[in-house]
C-alpha cells in the first residue's frame, strides 16, 4: 500500500497469536501455538517522499475493539519464566463498545486502555529480521502509552519507511512482566504525517494528557527490589509483589503473575546512589477494592 503523508487510516490487527487462540480458547491451545507465526503485523505501508533522516508522525485516532483477548504464561518467556515454568491462559471478555474495564476469573477487575504494541518502520540492514526484538525504528516496543491521542515520532532509515502495525492490546502493565498483556484484535484508525529532516536517534512521543489515571483512584501497593543489578531487582521487586498478592487477597501465584502483567508498573526508583538501585513495582489497589 501506498499512503500520502497527511492521510487516515484504518488497520485491522490479528492478536498476537496471529488468530491461532480464540474466545474459546484453553490452555491446551497455549500448548499447542505455532511461534513460528506469533506478533504478526499490517502491512508495509509505503509513505510517500519519506526518505532516510526524516521521520514519520503516527497519531492514534481511533480504537474500535473487538471485546475479548487473552493473557497467557507461556512456558520458558517472561520476566520470572524459572518459577513459572506451567502454561496458563486467561480468557478476556469486555464491551467493545465502551472498552472500560475486564474482569479477572482469579478476582479483580482490571481498567482497560487500548493500544498498538508493535508499530515500526523497516531498518536499514539488509536481510530477515525478527518482529520479536524492538530497534531505533519502533517495531515490538510494547508501550501501553501508545493509546488514542498519542503522537509517535519513528526515525526513516529506508526510502518509503515502510511502516507496520500489530499487536494490539487492551490493557498492560509497564514492563508486561509475564511476556503477554490482553492480547487482543483491534482495528487501529491512524493520521500518518512526514517530518522532513527530523534526524531523531529513536522513537519518541507526546500522550495527550496523564498516563495512570484510569489506575490511581485509590493508590497502590508497592515492592521493591534492591541491589548492584536492575534486572535482579527488578525480578525480585515482581516477585514481592506475587507474595504479597498471594497472601493479601487468597489468590494463586500464577493469578498474581498474570494481574501483575497486565496491571502492575516496573520502575526504576533510584539509579544514582551507587552501588545500589531500586526498582519498585506498583500495583494499583483499584484492582480489588
Amino acid at each position: 500500500m501506498v499512503l500520502s503523508p497527511g492521510s487516515t487510516i484504518e488497520i485491522e490487527t490479528l492478536d498476537s497469536s496471529a488468530g491461532q487462540l480464540n474466545p474459546d480458547s484453553t490452555v491446551a491451545d497455549l500448548v499447542a501455538l505455532d511461534f513460528a507465526r506469533v506478533n504478526p503485523v499490517t502491512g508495509p505501508i509505503f509513505i510517500e517522499g519519506a526518505e532516510p533522516g526524516d521521520a514519520i508522525k503516527i497519531t492514534f485516532k481511533e480504537f474500535n475493539t473487538s471485546g475479548w483477548g487473552w493473557t497467557g504464561n507461556i512456558p520458558g518467556f517472561g520476566l520470572l519464566a524459572d518459577q513459572f515454568t506451567e502454561p496458563a491462559l486467561h480468557i478476556w471478555k469486555y464491551d467493545s463498545s465502551n472498552p472500560q474495564t475486564s474482569s479477572f476469573a482469579g478476582g479483580g477487575t482490571v481498567p482497560l486502555k487500548p493500544f498498538v504494541g508493535t508499530v515500526g518502520l523497516a531498518p536499514a540492514e539488509a536481510g530477515l529480521h525478527s518482529v520479536v526484538p524492538p530497534r531505533r525504528v519502533g517495531g515490538n516496543m510494547d508501550i501501553r502509552d501508545m493509546a488514542l491521542g498519542t503522537e509517535l515520532l519513528l526515525p526513516v532509515e529506508v526510502t518509503g519507511a515502510l511502516l507496520s502495525l500489530g499487536d494490539t492490546h487492551a490493557a498492560q502493565g509497564d514492563g508486561e512482566v509475564c511476556g503477554t498483556a490482553i492480547e487482543s484484535p483491534i482495528k487501529v484508525v491512524i493520521e500518518v504525517d512526514l517530518v522532513k529532516g527530523a534526524n531523531i536517534p529513536s522513537p519518541r512521543f507526546k500522550t495527550p494528557g496523564p498516563v495512570s489515571r484510569h489506575l490511581d483512584t485509590k493508590g497502590y501497593h508497592v515492592t521493591t527490589g534492591v541491589g548492584p543489578d536492575l534486572m535482579t531487582s527488578a525480578r525480585e521487586s515482581v516477585s514481592r509483589m506475587i507474595d504479597l498478592l498471594v497472601a493479601d487477597k487468597g489468590i494463586s501465584a500464577m493469578d498474581a503473575y498474570m494481574l501483575c502483567s497486565v496491571a502492575g508498573d516496573l520502575r526504576i526508583s533510584e539509579i544514582v546512589d551507587m552501588p545500589n538501585w531500586i526498582v519498585s513495582f506498583y500495583f494499583p489497589r483499584s484492582i480489588h477494592e
